[in-house]
């Protein structure tokens, strides 16, 4: 049996697509209206999908059950399998005591406020973020911060805006691979090449953007004139992150992004501050002078020289398991890569495969929709960290028992978070072979060139709806890139759009909100948060959308 997609099922072009966006529409009542909670919110919005599908599109039942299941077990394995591991080996780390050294190292870098803040927020928060994302580097730097003195609402203030830069490519890369994985059949590209592809593009957006984010922390905690007093530590930890984060997601890994550029801007602000220090000291107002050991002082602690080791497993761990993509002509027996690969599993989703059918002007011709699986068991990020967070965790003193214990305390931790993943995804799948999405592209097709700009801003509105760019990309990837196609505009550009607009969501969304208030037994003070951040997030996703419009037209040059 076959179905062929019908675009326009309620007549007109918008009428339509204001129908298809009701899956979104209840998502957003259901978290910012009815104040419900991220999986009941999904679980309505799905519910929804799945009665779109079925009464406004006519989709056959068997179909559109279909597809929501392939959606869940896509997120099972291609989001959650990483997602999971990645938090997993960061609590692996809290259990040994291995964090409590590092936390140790951080603290005794500087008595001065500016440059704490950008070691801990802005580098030591894209280091969670790189590893664990969702809002693990909110709590932990903010957490950290406010017990080292800092105002606890400007500790979270602080690190939510410095949980921009880091997103794009958070959780091992997690948000581009989801891209990747979603969006290379409609490109005809194959998954690893699409996330490539993504990668490289975000990686020459995000890092204009990673530039300027010290100097806001700076400017927000203490003013334009104090910020220029430590401009070198400003200019240092930006271009270090940038610089990194262009060459790596362009030229290494989009898993090893984040964690190589936030140990890039750690290292340069430590050789640094070993030959530059601030004229005065900034601390508070009505603060007193602390004595404060020095970044070599603090290393010397008994296990402090090793704080770092588990961040260097995993990171060894996974540059070996992409070292055939970073590296051309490698020998059979070096290119590891190739190895892990033939362990993948390919398949054709049974029911759905090449069942749906689309056609002009999505397609040139009539087109059999394909629904295609693969799992790659041995490549994964998520199987790279787990491996990794294994030997880790042996070498920093673990028992088989503790790391099975601190397994089970993280699906504990995650189960909520997981249900919702399996949710959104089961809602994009229904949506993309029902032809909502390609409903709501064809619509966004209409604002012509305008359309890049928008682009950011929808990325922007799934982040702050869903609080994850993984999220975001699995709602709105393939529409952007829809979108793009009927407009004969880059679809790299749009689905790299949606994922950098979407970053500068992650700051007001209210998932974090809540995270970073609860952090500093703070809770109930998450409007202030918003207050405090949302005009930044606006301006900074509009920053985003016009980059993306020079990108589109006279800048065509750094579209990989």
């Amino acid at each position: 049996m076959t179905w062929i997609q019908d675009y326009q099922p309620a007549g007109g072009l918008w009428v339509s697509a204001l129908l298809a966006a009701l899956p979104i529409i209840v998502l957003l009542v259901a978290l910012g209206v009815v104040k419900l909670s991220a999986h009941l919110s999904a679980a309505l919005a799905l519910i929804t999908a799945l009665g779109v599908a079925l009464l406004l599109y006519r989709m056959p039942t068997g179909l559109a059950l279909d597809s929501a299941v392939m959606g869940v077990i896509f997120g099972v394995w291609s989001v959650a399998w990483i997602a999971f591991h990645a938090v997993y080996f960061h609590n692996v780390t809290v259990t040994t005591g291995r964090f409590d050294s590092i936390k140790r190292v951080l603290a005794g870098f500087s008595e001065d406020r500016r440059l704490q803040a950008l070691l801990i927020a802005f580098s030591f928060g894209a280091l969670l973020e790189g590893v664990a994302g969702g809002g693990s580097p909110i709590a932990i730097t903010a957490a950290m911060m406010a017990a080292l003195g800092f105002p606890p609402v400007k500790a979270v203030v602080l690190a939510l805006l410095a949980n921009t830069a880091p997103v794009a490519f958070g959780g091992l890369g997690n948000p581009l691979i989801v891209l990747g994985r979603l969006t290379g059949p409609i490109m005809h590209l194959k998954p690893e090449e699409a996330t490539a592809a993504f990668s490289s593009m975000v990686g020459r957006q995000v890092p204009f953007l990673a530039v300027i984010i010290p100097a806001f922390l700076i400017i927000v905690l203490a003013g334009w004139k104090k910020m220029l007093e430590v401009w070198p530590a400003v200019v240092t930890a930006g271009l270090a992150f940038a610089l990194m984060q262009f060459a790596a997601s362009n030229y290494i890994s989009a898993s090893l992004v984040d964690v190589l550029a936030a140990l890039a801007a750690m290292a340069a602000l430590y050789v640094l501050t070993r030959f530059w220090q601030p004229k005065t000291v900034w601390r508070f107002e009505g603060e007193e002078p602390v004595k404060s050991a020095s970044l070599g002082a603090a290393k010397s602690e008994r296990g402090a020289l090793y704080a770092w080791m588990p961040y260097v497993i995993l990171i060894l761990a996974i540059f070996l398991s992409r070292i055939g993509t970073i590296f051309a002509h490698l020998p059979v027996w070096l290119d590891l890569t190739k190895l892990l690969h033939k362990a993948d599993w390919v398949f054709a989703w049974p029911g759905l495969h090449n069942h749906v059918i689309q056609h002009a002007p999505i397609t040139p011709k009539d087109t059999p929709y394909a629904a295609t699986f693969t799992v790659d068991f041995l490549f994964s990020p998520g199987t790279i960290a787990l491996i990794a967070t294994v030997i880790a965790g042996f070498a920093m003193g673990a028992r088989p028992k503790q790391l099975v214990q601190t397994y089970r305390n993280t699906l504990h931790q995650m189960r909520w978070a997981l249900a919702t993943i399996f949710m959104i995804l089961a809602i994009a799948f229904v949506m993309n072979y029902s032809g909502a999405t390609q409903t709501l592209g064809l619509a966004l097709a209409t604002t012509g060139v305008l359309f890049p700009i928008f682009s950011a801003y929808i990325g922007w509105l799934g982040v702050f709806l869903t609080g994850s760019d993984a999220s975001t990309n699995s709602l709105f990837g393939p529409m952007q890139v829809i979108s793009a196609q009927q407009l004969h505009l880059n679809p790299v550009l749009a689905g790299a759009t949606n994922t950098s607009g979407g970053v500068m969501g992650k700051m007001i969304s209210p998932q974090n909100l809540s995270i970073g208030a609860t952090a500093i037994g703070q809770s109930g003070k998450e409007g202030s948060l918003l207050r405090q951040t949302f005009l930044w997030s606006l301006a900074l996703t509009a920053v985003v959308g016009v980059m993306s419009l020079l990108q589109a037209t006279v800048l065509s040059f750094m579209i990989p």
